[in-house]
Order: C-alpha cells, then sequence, then structure tokens
C-alpha cells in the first residue's frame, strides 16, 4: 500500500513538472488615508515574473522586461491605452470605490485598503483557459467574479448589497467578460511569443541546508532556479516522506528567478540523519540531492527580511495584511500560506514602500 502510494505521488510529481501552464497576472491596491504611499499601484505578474510596473503618484508606467518593453514599442497605442489606465481611470475608480464602501460601513476616516487580484492561465497541452477576479477590502475576501454565471459572488455579508449593484451594472459585466474573453488570452499569448527565449531558459538553483539553532527544523533551501516549476522534498532511506515535513511555496526573487523551501522536523536519532537527504527536481534537469549533515547545515542566519514576491507584492501598503491575497492564489481556490524562514530577495519597489510605512 505504502509503495503504490508513493508511485501516485511520483507520477503526480512528474505530471506537475511537465504540464506547462502559462499565468499571467494583474494586482492592484489602492488605499485611503496612507500617507507618502501612492494611492494606486500596480504589477502586471508573466509566470510568475514581474512584466510592468505602475506607480500613479509618481507617474511611473514601466515595462520591467526587454520582452514587455518589445510588445508596447511594436503596439504603441497598447501603451496609450495602459497610460490612461495607471494615472488615471484605475485610480479614479478604486477611489471611488474606497469613498462609497466607507460610507456603507460608516468609516469616516482611517486607512482604508481596496485590492484586488486579476487574471488568466492557459494550459498549454490542452488549451483550457482559467479566468480569476477577486477583490478584498481592509484584510477580508469580499468580491470575486463567476464567469459560468456572469455575476458576483459576495465573500462576507456586507458584500452583498454591493454584489447586488454590481450584479444590475451591465457595463462593468461587459468589461469584466471582454477582459477575460479577449484582454487576458491576448496579453498573455503575446507575452509568451515576445518572451519566449528568456521564459524557456533553464537555471540550476543553490540548495542549502539553514536551521536557526539546534532544535528548530532543518530548512532545505532551494534559490536562484528558474522556471518555477519544481518540486522540493526529503526522503529517508530513498523514500519521500511527508511525517514531520513542512513544505514552503515557491516565491519570487527579484532577479527573475525563484526560491522555495522545505523544512524537516529533526526530533530523530542523530545516528538517523544520514538516512535523510533532500531532493531538488527541476524540468528538464537532473535531481539535486542533499543530505542531511550536521556539517553542512549553515546557522545564525542572521535577520529575517520578510516576504513580499507575487502572492503579496504590493500589498505592504498597510499594516493590515490581506489574508486572501497574501496567499498564492490559484485559480478554483486552492491556496498555500508557509513561507520560509530564511532570507528572502524583496522587490525593491515594494521594500521601499513598506519600509516608508514602517518609518
Amino acid at each position: 500500500l505504502y509503495e503504490s502510494s508513493y508511485i501516485v505521488v511520483g507520477l503526480v510529481y512528474l505530471f506537475y513538472l511537465f504540464v506547462l501552464k502559462h499565468s499571467l497576472k494583474h494586482v492592484a491596491t489602492g488605499s485611503s488615508g496612507v500617507p507618502n504611499i501612492s494611492e494606486f499601484l500596480s504589477e502586471m505578474v508573466f509566470d510568475g515574473i514581474q512584466a510592468g510596473y505602475c506607480d500613479s503618484r509618481n507617474k511611473i508606467l514601466e515595462p520591467r522586461q526587454d520582452w514587455a518593453k518589445k510588445i508596447l514599442d511594436d503596439n504603441p497605442e497598447q501603451l496609450t491605452s495602459l497610460t490612461v489606465q495607471c494615472f488615471v481611470t484605475l485610480p479614479n475608480l478604486f477611489r471611488a470605490w474606497i469613498f462609497g464602501l466607507q460610507q456603507q460601513f460608516n468609516q469616516p476616516g482611517g486607512i482604508h485598503i481596496l485590492q484586488s487580484i486579476s487574471g488568466c492561465e492557459w494550459d498549454e497541452s490542452t488549451g483550457e483557459m482559467i479566468n480569476f477576479l477577486r477583490y478584498a477590502y481592509n484584510g477580508e475576501d469580499f468580491l470575486e467574479f463567476d464567469m459560468k454565471t456572469l455575476t458576483w459572488i459576495a465573500l462576507k455579508p456586507e458584500a452583498v448589497n454591493t454584489k447586488q449593484r454590481w450584479d444590475t451594472d451591465e457595463n462593468r459585466i461587459k468589461y469584466t467578460v471582454e477582459f477575460f474573453s479577449t484582454t487576458c488570452p491576448k496579453w498573455l499569448k503575446m507575452s509568451l511569443e515576445s518572451g519566449k527565449r528568456s521564459l524557456q531558459r533553464t537555471v540550476l538553483p543553490s540548495v542549502s541546508l539553514l536551521q536557526k539553532s539546534s532544535s528548530s527544523p532543518v530548512s532545505c533551501h532551494a534559490t536562484g532556479f528558474y522556471p518555477q516549476r519544481a518540486v522540493m522534498f526529503w526522503r529517508k532511506d530513498g523514500e519521500e516522506i511527508h511525517d514531520g515535513v513542512d513544505s514552503g511555496e515557491i516565491l519570487p526573487n527579484n532577479d527573475e528567478t525563484f526560491q522555495m523551501c522545505v523544512d524537516l522536523n529533526v526530533s530523530v536519532r542523530p545516528e538517523d540523519w544520514s538516512r535523510y537527504d533532500c531532493v531538488f527536481q527541476l524540468s528538464d534537469g537532473d535531481d539535486i540531492i542533499t543530505k542531511l549533515d550536521k556539517k553542512v547545515i549553515r546557522t545564525n542566519c542572521g535577520k529575517i527580511i520578510p516576504v513580499i514576491g507575487e502572492r503579496n507584492i504590493l500589498f505592504a501598503v498597510s499594516n493590515i495584511m490581506l489574508d486572501v491575497f497574501v496567499l498564492y492564489l490559484i485559480p478554483g481556490g486552492t491556496a498555500v500560506t508557509r513561507k520560509c524562514s530564511v532570507h528572502h530577495s524583496v522587490s525593491h519597489d515594494v521594500l521601499k514602500q513598506s519600509e516608508t510605512i514602517a518609518a
């Protein structure tokens, strides 16, 4: 029975590694009452890589990849449209939505945050396109759009009034459907075609064993790999184990690579340590195997930097942390919360914003 289970798990890993899925996400944050912070920030993320960045206050709209710049150079009308959206349309919409929600909830002042994540994911093997659009207000899920029924779903009782208004707003629904059916797939496939050369590269990671103290779990940490289709797990006597193992999510670095970690509870007999190893698997690459050995474990990692990746990028504009958006929102509702307890690379733009708040 156990052998069959390992075979099934192994097949799932292989399926995950070689199924080609591509995603395009637009992550946006509107804020009110936050000093020294742009009232509207957004970014476009393609396959986990930041492709574009918008800052309404500082009038910044720029591609963050050469291939993204080429798309805009070849389509100047798109740059014009995006400029209007970044500096005028979306800031005004978010400002109006926040004001309306403040009135609805009788919130005259203070800090208020409206956040959204929208986009599409394309399965290259089946051609299936999955869409997602979700809003949150002041740290709580609020609304999401159901493409099948063309209606809004209230994610909390207080959102019912907004849902009812938006369900009767034909222009809003028309725009949303157009975004899902035309705009997002078009930009996703343009990004895939334009960025094919750089996006199809393979970069192997550096793998380290980290431990904060002798009683802490040992973290197997891989960083600097690309693409993000990777898995990592602990084995005992050559067999994958799950008991005492805590797996982290894949997070982006600020150099267009990724990192991940998986922790092992070390409450095992010292003489058994040699029976354990950490395995990193990347598509189109050989396994990287690291033996559990006290001699190679790095300790005293120093100050831990908060993780700010594409799962919660731009959401650091408030001390209100938004559960749903801090998670990696996978279309269909699955979410992963675990983060590595080691050093992390942080988006310069977001870190700069969050440092301003903390000051």
